[in-house]
């Protein structure tokens, strides 16, 4: 399918700050996200448009499926369980002696943990934007039993996009860099090595959050300004490019009966007031049907 003919479609005003860490959850047929800083946990029929929400104690900064049902949520330090009701109970907190870090990224690895990478703190405690100053963010894995280990000592402005592929390849993104790479997973010892570019310099935005399709491209959010997805090979070119209709998309993730419907969050932080009122869509979700389907996402157990 030639992406000229992709539509982006509107489908829930969700009006989020920063809507992020889109699932699909086979089991209730529903799409899971958060509200980074409107602190709330987000479920959606995208058939029906029956909608809940959740209010987060903290910051939510992504969430996973477990394979009891429940849920895994990342909030602003803490790592916590969720059942769909109103407790967390935190399991994990990462770089507890790290004041100005927050958590961003958080996905569910094909081992059953939670990989979840951290960054300077850019939310300032009047929920406005402040300015990065410098590579704080690293990767680190949350086993089941709550314990964290750094996968790498490598350092990111922001941790953005987590994928697996079945050669054992992690592909994640420094989205202050512009910058998406792609390293060598050691299962064994817990570590990702042999880091390379895999996809760089793409004029429109920065990489935010991304999803694998079932023939092994990646679709990647192109947030602040980029107004986009693209898809790229897997040897990290770029295969087509789709519209989309709000300037700062930030997470997808394929879902629908078959798999077949790419969803996609965005945000409105940082926009003008007179921008939102031109662009009242921004902070909604959006739906493209791509002509190629996607996969169950992993469960953390």
């Amino acid at each position: 399918m030639d992406s000229g003919e992709m539509q982006a479609i509107f489908v829930f005003d969700a009006r989020d700050v920063v809507g992020e860490s889109l699932i699909w959850d086979e089991n209730r047929k529903t799409l899971i996200w958060v509200d980074i800083i409107g602190r709330r946990i987000h479920q959606l029929d995208p058939d029906t448009l029956d909608h809940r929400s959740w209010q987060a104690p903290d910051l939510a900064t992504s969430i996973g499926l477990c394979r009891n049902g429940g849920a895994i949520v990342g909030l602003r330090k803490d790592v916590a369980l969720w059942d769909f009701g109103e407790t967390f109970r935190t399991i994990a907190t990462i770089e507890p002696d790290s004041p100005d870090t927050r958590l961003n990224e958080g996905v569910v690895a094909p081992d059953g943990s939670l990989w979840v990478g951290t960054m300077e703190n850019n939310i300032g405690p009047d929920d406005l934007p402040r300015d990065i100053s410098r590579d704080a963010g690293q990767i680190y894995r949350v086993d089941t039993t709550g314990i964290v280990e750094a996968l790498s000592a490598d350092r990111f402005g922001i941790t953005n996009t987590m994928i697996w592929t079945a050669d054992d390849t992690f592909i994640t993104a420094d989205t202050t860099k512009n910058q998406i790479f792609r390293y060598r997973w050691d299962r064994v010892q817990s570590r990702i090595t042999d880091r390379r570019l895999f996809f760089s310099g793409f004029p429109r935005g920065l990489p935010d959050g991304s999803c694998m399709d079932a023939e092994g491209y990646v679709w990647n959010c192109r947030v602040a300004g980029g107004g986009c997805l693209v898809r790229i090979s897997p040897g990290g070119v770029l295969d087509k490019v789709v519209d989309l209709p709000c300037s700062w998309p930030t997470s997808c993730a394929f879902g629908g009966e078959n798999f077949d419907t790419l969803f996609v969050t965005s945000a409105r932080f940082t926009m003008s007031r007179g921008h939102l009122q031109a662009n009242p869509q921004e902070g909604g979700l959006f739906a493209v049907r791509t002509g190629v389907r996607g996969m169950p996402t992993n469960r953390f157990g």
